[in-house]
């Protein structure tokens, strides 16, 4: 769930407890009963929502022994920190982690501190995930792993049919798919729709920042840094690019200025302050949670100019400060078989990172109800197989964060465009030391 980051649910932290009973159950899971007859309590930390409510009942039917205590985490700035903070300390930290897509570099380069779960036997379980994704997680010598992909992102477009409809475009997402192959033709739906809604409370797009991290995301296999670690804002021109063109919409008046996830922009979802929005899978779940089932069926889900992309995305993790690493590594290895996976998705819309379910048709002939039965399974199950891996670099996350705050003060008013960008590479490289 995991481009804002991945999975960037909510402003509030979230304390989920189950009482569950964990062992392998199944599919990837070992043997069961490895926790003998010991009662332990295994302690899951994620952000967002991961969709393991119903595996974690699961569990609790075949291991009695085990109780599993989750605590979800609603901003994932802060759970980030948090983990960085627990992991280099050695204790403070769950059994069980989620690591997100911005931070795995980070992880890796210390995978000293995580339980190697090739030992465990996780070479044996690479089918089961995309090439790149159990990569991503491995030691560039290729002999430590780290964790076990859950999701990937992939892109699609959420709109607000009664919106378009009321400014006078079309509804029908084959229709509206035609309206925008490129982000310029977005722009220019974008101008329509504001001449035709008629309302000054209700805008085009969310934010210049969500519709920038989308079009970057697109642009090349690195974004800010390469993959030496090297700072390259001002030498990489897909970053320059997605700037310009996301601050067309700025000058073009078609953005609502709501910074994402803030309490503004989630009852956005209901008001109707934007009607188009950028979103990976696992972004269905919460704009259903958001927009409340007054607005079922209003929204539908279509192509994203630009033809896809890669937004968001998560691992598990074990970390060596585990009392329990063996029921960890079960526990890890349960969440993320595959038929775990396609039960997250069904609870929350996450996309599997498992490619032998993309031919399933549970997964590819999936509809999803509140967004006009849309054919979730078939916008987002298309371009997964060909997901390519976009390197972040190890401090992408504080230098995104200042390259945003410098577009929101252009969107704010505060800068021009131009001084803006001198702003944000100046950041960006004090954020890169």
């Amino acid at each position: 769930m995991h481009i804002p980051s991945r999975r960037l649910i909510g402003s509030a932290a979230l304390l989920a407890t189950v009482a569950l009973s964990t062992a392998a159950c199944g599919g990837n899971a070992g043997g069961a009963g490895s926790a003998g007859s010991q009662k332990i309590t295994l302690r899951v930390s994620t952000f967002g929502k991961f969709g393991y409510t119903d595996l974690y009942k699961q569990y609790m039917k075949e291991h009695p022994n085990v109780t599993v205590v989750e605590t979800a985490e609603g901003d994932l700035g802060k759970y980030n920190t948090q983990l960085i903070q627990r992991i280099a300390a050695g204790s403070g930290a769950g059994d069980v982690v989620a690591l997100e897509e911005g931070q795995i570099v980070n992880f890796v380069q210390s995978a000293d501190k995580f339980v190697n779960l090739q030992d465990y036997g996780s070479n044996d379980l690479k089918g089961n995930f995309l090439p790149w994704k159990y990569a991503n997680a491995t030691t560039a010598d290729g002999k430590t792993t780290i964790g076990l992909g859950t999701d990937v992102g992939g892109l699609a477009m959420c709109y607000r049919r009664d919106l378009f409809q009321k400014a006078g475009l079309p509804t029908d997402r084959t229709e509206v798919a035609k309206l925008w192959p490129t982000w310029d033709d977005y722009i220019a739906t974008g101008k329509r729709y504001e001449a035709g809604i008629k309302d000054p409370k209700s805008h085009f797009v969310d934010s210049a920042t969500n519709t920038y991290n989308s079009i970057l995301m697109q642009s090349s296999d690195h974004t800010y840094f390469d993959r030496d670690e090297k700072l390259v804002i001002d030498s990489n021109p897909g970053v320059k690019a997605a700037w310009d063109e996301s601050l067309k919409m700025v000058d073009s008046g078609l953005s609502a200025k709501l910074k994402s996830f803030s309490p503004e922009w989630n009852a956005g979802f209901k008001s109707g302050s934007f009607a188009t929005l950028a979103c990976p899978a696992w972004m269905t779940g919460y704009i259903k949670d958001q927009a409340g089932a007054e607005n079922s069926g209003k929204w539908d889900i279509t192509t994203v100019p630009g033809g896809g992309g890669n937004w968001g995305g998560s691992w598990l993790g074990v970390p060596k400060q585990s009392k329990h690493q063996k029921e960890a590594v079960e526990l890890a290895k349960f969440l993320t078989s595959g038929s775990s996976q396609l039960a997250a998705f069904k609870a929350v819309g996450n996309l599997p990172s498992n490619p032998t379910l993309y031919t399933d048709p549970a997964l590819k002939d999936a509809t999803n109800e509140y967004f006009n039965n849309a054919p979730v399974g078939q916008l987002f199950v298309a371009g997964a197989a060909n997901l390519k891996p976009v390197f972040l670099g190890a401090k992408n996350q504080p230098v995104r964060d200042a390259v945003e705050n410098a577009m929101r003060s252009v969107e704010g008013g505060q800068r021009s465009a131009a001084d803006g960008w001198k702003e944000a590479v100046a950041a960006a490289e004090k954020a890169a030391k």
